[in-house]
C-alpha cells in the first residue's frame, strides 16, 4: 500500500501555519482542528513542523512568555518528507526508528497532505484483516 492510498482514504486537508504567527494562535488552530501538529508554511513551501510536544517543551523552558514568540522560535526546521508514491511500510519503519509522529506529504514539491503514526497504523492494520480474511477464505473453499 502506498502512502496516496492512504490519503485518498483520509483526506488530503492539511492545517498550516505562517512561522511569524505567534504561539497562542498556534495552540488556537491546534485546538479549533483537533490535531497534535501543523505544517509551518511560506510562500517558499514548507519551512518547519510543530507539535503540541514542542509547545510543551519550550513552555516549560520559557514560560508564559512563549505564547507571544513566533512560532518560528520552536518550529523543527529539519522536516522529514515523503511522496504519495512511498510505501506505507517504508514509512511505518522511518517513523518507528525516528520517532515521527507526524509526515508532510509533498509531491513535486508541493504539500498534499500529511499522515500520522495513526493512519498509518489503522492502514496496516487493514492490510492484516484483509490478509486474514483472504486466508480464511482459503481455507474455508479448500
Amino acid at each position: 500500500m502506498r502512502i496516496a492510498d492512504v490519503l485518498r482514504t483520509k483526506g488530503s486537508a492539511v492545517a498550516t501555519i505562517d512561522p511569524d504567527v505567534p504561539v497562542s494562535e498556534l495552540l488556537r488552530s491546534l485546538a479549533e482542528y483537533n490535531i497534535g501538529a501543523i505544517v509551518v508554511a511560506s510562500p517558499d513551501g514548507v519551512v518547519g513542523i510543530v507539535s503540541e510536544r514542542d509547545v510543551v517543551r519550550h513552555l516549560h523552558e520559557i514560560g508564559a512568555d512563549l505564547l507571544s514568540s513566533p512560532v518560528s522560535a520552536i518550529m523543527t526546521t529539519e522536516v522529514f518528507t515523503c511522496s504519495p508514491t512511498d510505501t506505507v511500510d517504508s514509512l511505518t519503519v522511518v517513523m518507528t526508528e525516528r520517532r515521527f509522529r507526524h509526515v508532510p506529504v509533498l509531491s513535486d514539491g508541493r504539500l498534499v497532505g500529511i499522515v500520522s503514526i495513526g493512519d498509518v497504523v489503522k492502514s496496516r492494520i487493514g492490510q492484516l484483516e484483509q490478509s486474514q480474511d483472504q486466508l480464511q477464505a482459503y481455507i474455508t473453499q479448500g
